[in-house]
């Protein structure tokens, strides 16, 4: 047994083998012509490959023309079937010239019937002998050409044609995959039928004794074919098994939507009014009231809307249609004929793509519970003792309860959509401080600021002051600021009326401490006086010389002068502590607050025998004052520590101390050598009506406590480690 008797068959075998896959592949559906048109072409390569085979081992011309014509036959299905297997496979091509090649190819076949032996040979003469690869001999006609071979011919050259308009058709398409398939198989077929042209050509035309054969060079071609079609199917093989996956991860998507919905008390919902479809979850089902879609009706559902919600949720079912887009909407159903409740409805209005009636989608969701705490919200706010506006991010007021008419002076109706800035105006330090609310109303975020006094308008013009807390509101996704405001007119009033109370207790006291130091004032003047005195007469003696002695007499009168400045500044010391002026805060430098009051107390001093030690700080920061109150608050400290050694024989000792203790704060410190504090009287000593003196008020220290403290600072006490006591106060340096 020869190669070529096991080629052929084999070749023959592997056609018939794909028609049948690829068969079986097309005749599932029109989707898969091009399987049943591969199939068509296997089918004819394998039929030719049987002919050819008995062709060459006939030795009867006859025989061989009559296999011929039929091969022919076979020939036109296999050309016609590439031309509309190429067209669909690629969508490509000229579709008048694929006509044309299967009509030249037909007219062919017809003349291969009807005009000589076939269509290669109008008569058959004989065979020929000739010797393949391998010493193999086989057959090979001879004869007069017949002239329809041409049209064959054309046929094969205008394949030729059309398979390269393909190939340019689908190379501008730019997909590399695509060009290399197309290259692959259109190539492949091009290069076959120039080979069968022109065998063809020289067996007819020119005589040449060549064999008449076509698979050894189209079984490739089939080859490649197939493999361009079972890339599709691996591909199609590869995307199905992705689209089960993604159906599986479909699948478990809607299972956990499903289960969130569920958990989360959602109904979904869904009506197709074009086509009468109508799904709803079971959520939606329960929270209608319905056992199933199909019970849904529009006008039943509205006849359970409470009446003064149905006209907004038509209004906003109206609104979607017009618009096609989102809707919203909240409104009371009685759904199990018992209890009214709240529902939100949320959804999609969209135009069937026939051009029919409406469709909608969306979700349902029970508010009952949201609606009763914004219900208990607006008791609440209703019942605030004080001033409470809601105002949306427009910055305008949507909401305000009784009180608030009250202190605007407005009825609700009036202030609901008035413009918060209009009723509470920004401080006048809102350009260089913080303004919570028009930080808010700018930037969505509530500012973090310490609440600041206001003024509000009330609506006869006046502004009240106002203290304003704000705090941000989240309602149905919507952003507000929740402002109470409270009228501080009263405390402020009573603030003032405390204020002058206080400045007329410090006055009594600074008045009854002068008392005391009456007998040091007087020798404060005194000494000044009798100085006037004697230089006075002393001036009149010097007068009396003959001539008069000037230079002593202007000696004389610079004295007087002196000793007057030095008693009007006694005077004017005194006077300035018994004025009732208010505070006049001003940098001041402590240690010459510290020299005034000890110029004043000076006599006093001495007149106890009380040796005075002065400790102060050189370059010290200003703090900021008021110098007669200051004053009065060291006087008293100075006094007190005076008193402390009113009993000691000797070694009575003061001292007046003045140091920076941070880097804003100064301090002075008045420390005696006295009996010292009980340790339980430390703190009681600043509290009213307490003292130790048995002539004393209590009300010394409570009033220096008041002063110190209105200028920012402290005043404590402490005793010393090695007897008496120090009271010291502190205040904050001048910025």
């Amino acid at each position: 047994m020869s190669w070529i008797d096991l080629a052929w068959p084999l070749m023959a075998g592997i056609c018939f083998t794909l028609a049948l896959i690829h068969f079986d592949i097309g005749v599932r559906g029109r989707a898969n012509l091009v399987h049943l048109l591969f199939s068509v072409i296997c089918l004819s390569v394998g039929t030719i490959a049987i002919m050819e085979i008995v062709a060459m081992r006939t030795m009867v011309p006859a025989d061989f023309a009559r296999i011929l014509r039929w091969g022919h036959a076979a020939m036109c299905v296999l050309t016609v079937g590439l031309v509309w297997f190429v067209r669909l496979s690629f969508r490509a091509g000229n579709v008048p010239l694929g006509i044309a090649i299967s009509a030249f190819y037909v007219i062919g076949l017809v003349a291969n019937f009807t005009t000589g032996d076939n269509l290669h040979f109008r008569e058959t003469t004989g065979l020929a002998r000739i010797q393949m690869w391998g010493g193999e001999i086989i057959s090979t006609p001879m004869g007069v050409a017949n002239p329809w071979m041409a049209t064959v011919q054309a046929s094969l050259l205008l394949m030729v044609v059309f398979l390269g308009q393909v190939i340019v058709t689908v190379w501008r398409r730019g997909d590399v995959r695509e060009r290399v398939r197309v290259v692959a198989v259109c190539g492949s077929i091009q290069f076959f039928m120039l080979v069968a042209a022109v065998e063809a050509i020289a067996a007819v035309w020119f005589g040449k004794h060549v064999p008449i054969s076509i698979n050894p060079g189209f079984v490739p071609v089939l080859f490649v074919m197939s493999m361009d079609l079972g890339g599709d199917i691996l591909r199609a093989a590869q995307l199905a098994q992705r689209l089960k996956a993604s159906d599986d991860s479909l699948r478990l998507s809607q299972l956990r939507t499903s289960l969130a919905v569920r958990a989360a008390d959602i109904g979904l919902w869904g009506w197709d009014a074009d086509h009468g479809e109508r799904w709803m979850s079971d959520v939606t089902l329960r929270m209608l009231g319905l056992r199933h879609p199909d019970a849904f009706r529009l006008r039943d559902l509205l006849r359970r809307v409470h009446p003064e919600d149905r006209t907004a949720m038509l209004a906003a079912l109206a609104d979607a249609l017009r618009h096609q887009g989102e809707f919203k909407a909240e409104f009371r159903i009685d759904a199990d004929r018992q209890a009214m409740r709240w529902l939100g409805i949320r959804g999609h209005v969209e135009t069937s793509p026939s051009g029919g009636r409406p469709r909608f989608s969306g979700v349902l969701v029970d508010i009952t519970e949201r609606k009763a705490a914004d219900l208990r919200f607006q008791q609440v706010v209703e019942a605030a003792p004080v001033a409470m506006l809601m105002a949306n991010r427009e910055g305008h007021v949507v909401l305000a309860n009784l009180k608030a008419q009250a202190v605007f002076g407005q009825d609700r109706s009036r202030l609901v959509h008035a413009e918060l800035a209009r009723l509470l105006p920004p401080p006048d330090d809102a350009a260089t401080g913080i303004d919570p609310l028009a930080d808010w109303l700018r930037t969505g975020d509530l500012a973090t600021a310490p609440d600041q006094p206001r003024m509000a308008r009330h609506a006869d013009g006046r502004e009240l002051p106002v203290d304003v807390a704000a705090s941000p509101v989240w309602i149905a996704g919507e952003s507000f600021v929740l402002v109470s405001v409270t009228d501080i007119s009263e405390r402020k009033r009573m603030e003032r009326e405390a204020a002058l109370q206080r400045d007329e207790l410090a006055h009594l006291s600074r008045v009854a401490l002068l008392a005391e130091l009456s007998g040091s004032l007087a020798h404060e003047l005194n000494q000044p006086l009798t100085a006037i005195l004697s230089n006075a007469q002393a001036g009149l003696r010097f007068m009396a010389h003959a001539p008069p002695d000037l230079e002593e007499v202007t000696r004389s009168l610079v004295n007087i002068v002196e000793n007057d400045k030095r008693a009007g500044e006694v005077i004017r010391r005194l006077r300035a502590m018994l004025r009732k002026d208010p505070a006049d805060h001003r940098p001041l430098e402590v240690n010459e607050v510290v020299q005034d009051v000890l110029r004043i107390i000076r006599s006093d001093l001495l007149n106890r025998s009380i040796e005075l030690v002065l400790d102060l700080a050189p370059g010290l920061p200003l703090v900021d004052g008021d110098r007669v109150q200051l004053q009065q608050v060291l006087l008293n400290l100075v006094m007190n520590g005076s008193d402390a050694m009113e009993g000691m024989r000797k070694g009575r000792r003061l001292t007046v101390r003045t140091r920076l203790i941070a880097p804003s704060h100064v301090e002075v410190a008045v420390s005696d050598v006295g009996t010292g504090i009980p340790e339980e009287d430390l703190e009681r000593i600043f509290s009213p009506f307490v003292t130790s003196k048995a002539e004393g008020m209590g009300l010394g220290l409570a009033v220096c406590t008041t002063i110190v403290q209105s200028h920012g600072g402290k005043l404590w006490a402490s005793n010393n480690p090695d007897g008496g006591a120090t009271l010291s106060l502190s205040l904050p340096a001048h910025r």
